[in-house]
């Protein structure tokens, strides 16, 4: 992109009071969690050579390429870092993708010491790290339930389980020096109807109370729990709603993620931010794109994600509110998937912090809805894409289209050699 584009695009923002390089300075320091199990079909480092993951989590297509080991997924995770622009990344990860080296027995068996090397990787590729539990893929998964278990043998296990995961976390953000996220959710719920939705979720709140007794410092470690309509073999019912995570985030005073793939197709999570912003001190966005259900697709630039970020900006909030991606495809090339998402959300981000909101808000106040609609109308041709483009330019991140072709290169030198195993295990 020519300077000159760049500064056509900066006079014509500065004309409706916006700075460009003031966007783009904020835009750089706002932090973004990219997370990892779309690069290896969320199997994790437990076990040598993992199946496909159970407990209402799969992922659909076998593209070539998939990690075979840490070094491979870390080689993957420093490619999907030099595509997406910003100085503020963290890497989200399930605990299931410990360094392991294969040999986890039992995952109780998890210990702070299977981070370590996360966390020297991490400090090398300066981001933060976020590590939070696997209630799914696991013999213990039993009858559908972990947590919400009538059986106290399964609640107990994965109440321990929940315990190891916040000690871990809080251990990863002190050696880190950056808060750690460490967020729950749990595929427990039922198929078809049933009579004991009270008692599972009045065993749930016992679990969970168990496993937050102990605090930490919000400096080492942020807890969030989050919300799911339903599940595939949960269609009847989800025990943790977004009414049983919200009151108990609120009671607790905790964090509540919103994943914009857990709601009906109909309900908009961009309006959600605001309803329990007054209430909650830190709320965690996982991002990804809902096609009918929780599909799971990758994050695009869609009306939905930029009103999202048009909420936090309006809010002042992103301080606040925790970014992150969550998707996972299979059918495509995974690294190129990844950072598809994680600009993706860049991009909604830099909208919002294009709009002139103190402008919108002048019209609204004095009544005039005609210019609130029209301001917000003429802002979709304003020359976004040239800003994007010297965002990249002094990030040094391939531009758009550019940045395709740098992909299909690391596939075509690095992914094509690789060769998966028949062999598959379950834990």
């Amino acid at each position: 992109m020519s300077s000159d584009a760049y500064e056509i695009a900066k006079s014509k923002y500065a004309a409706i009071g916006i700075n460009t390089d003031e966007a783009i300075d904020k835009l750089k320091d706002i932090p973004i969690s990219i997370h990892s199990w779309q690069l290896d079909d969320v199997m994790g480092f437990e076990v040598e050579d993992a199946g496909l993951p159970s407990g209402g989590v799969i992922s659909i297509g076998n593209y070539p390429g998939r990690s075979r080991n840490i070094e491979e997924y870390r080689s993957d995770l420093e490619k999907v870092l030099s595509m997406v622009p910003g100085s503020k990344k963290k890497i989200s990860l399930q605990s299931h993708e410990g360094d392991y080296k294969g040999k986890l027995a039992d995952r109780n068996d998890m210990s702070k010491s299977h981070f370590d090397s996360w966390i020297d990787w991490a400090k090398e590729n300066k981001v933060g790290l976020d590590v939070s539990p696997v209630f799914y893929s696991h013999k213990y998964v039993k009858n559908g339930y972990t947590l919400a278990s009538g059986e106290n043998f399964i609640r107990d296990y994965w109440v321990e389980y929940g315990k190891k995961n916040r000690e871990v976390a809080n251990y990863v953000g002190e050696k880190m020096g950056i808060s750690c996220i460490s967020n729950l959710w749990i595929p427990d719920g039922s198929k078809d109807v049933t009579p004991s939705r009270w008692e599972h979720r009045h065993i749930l709140k016992q679990s969970l109370d168990e496993i937050y007794k102990i605090k930490y410092s919000r400096e080492n470690l942020i807890d969030t729990v989050e919300s799911k309509l339903f599940g595939i073999g949960f269609e009847f019912y989800n025990a943790g709603t977004i009414e049983f995570c919200l009151a108990y985030a609120m009671s607790q005073k905790i964090g509540l993620t919103l994943d914009t793939g857990h709601f009906h197709p109909t309900e908009a999570v961009s309006d959600k931010i605001s309803s329990v912003l007054p209430f909650l001190n830190d709320v965690v966005l996982h991002l990804s794109r809902g096609l009918h259900w929780d599909s799971d697709h990758v994050t695009t630039l869609t009306d939905e994600l930029i009103v999202i970020m048009q909420e936090i900006k309006r809010a002042d909030a992103f301080k606040k509110v925790h970014i992150g991606t969550d998707f996972f495809d299979a059918s495509m090339n995974r690294i190129g998937a990844l950072s598809l998402g994680a600009r993706a959300v860049c991009k909604a981000i830099l909208i919002a912090l294009l709009e002139p909101t103190k402008m919108i808000k002048k019209a609204e106040d004095n009544g005039d809805y005609f210019s609130r609609l029209a301001i917000i109308e003429d802002l979709k041709l304003m020359p976004l894409g040239d800003v994007w483009g010297q965002y990249c330019k002094i990030n040094s991140v391939p531009n758009d289209f550019e940045w395709i072709k740098e992909v299909l290169k690391y596939e075509k030198k690095v992914l094509v050699n690789r060769k998966l195993k028949n062999k598959i295990k379950r834990i």
